[in-house]
């Protein structure tokens, strides 16, 4: 099993940022992939959606408070979004190049993830098998992010890292998580 922690940076900017931080891990123990969020801090400042009684695949979820994480097959320009609300809703999109062939990956027709809304943090763990997408042998190249809605509307951008001059969570040499 490969493991590891992350820390999220925010992208720079002049605007009030919300006083958190969102912290997590990563694992892979064969093509099983866990991904376990963490977001601490004031929470009163952040825009964080109840959960739905039913949760749905969605679009524009990064909209709203959204986690996120990108997977790329190592030496290969096809990458994949996916995107987890609070409210349980969900999606996954694959590209074929740099925000290039977006549709709606078919192979998932759901992505249950677990939520749990605390005082002072708010967790999100996803633990999905990625087989029906991805040869067990591949090394994969991952991205972590974040989409922060505060409460007066402004919305910030976390990642792992952050390499272009504008928050942009496609490019593909900020999936510095190798597994």
């Amino acid at each position: 099993m490969n493991q590891q922690t992350f820390s999220l940076q925010t992208f720079p900017t002049e605007e009030y940022l919300p006083d958190i931080t969102i912290t997590g891990n990563i694992s892979r123990d064969h093509n099983r992939l866990t991904i376990n969020y963490q977001l601490a801090g004031d929470l009163k400042q952040v825009v964080i959606s109840s959960p739905a009684d039913t949760p749905n695949r969605k679009d524009e979820l990064w909209q709203e408070t959204c986690f996120e994480f990108f997977l790329g097959i190592k030496n290969s320009q096809h990458y994949w979004e996916f995107n987890l609300s609070p409210t349980g809703d969900w999606n996954i999109y694959h590209f074929d190049d740099y925000r290039q062939g977006m549709q709606a990956e078919t192979a998932f027709t759901k992505l249950p993830f677990r939520v749990q809304n605390q005082f002072d943090s708010f967790l999100l763990s996803v633990d999905i098998d990625l087989t029906q997408i991805i040869p067990p042998e591949q090394v994969l190249e991952v991205g972590i992010t974040t989409v922060v809605k505060q409460t007066d509307n402004h919305i910030t951008y976390w990642a792992l890292t952050h390499k272009g001059t504008a928050a942009d969570f496609h490019l593909r040499n900020s999936f510095v998580i190798m597994l």
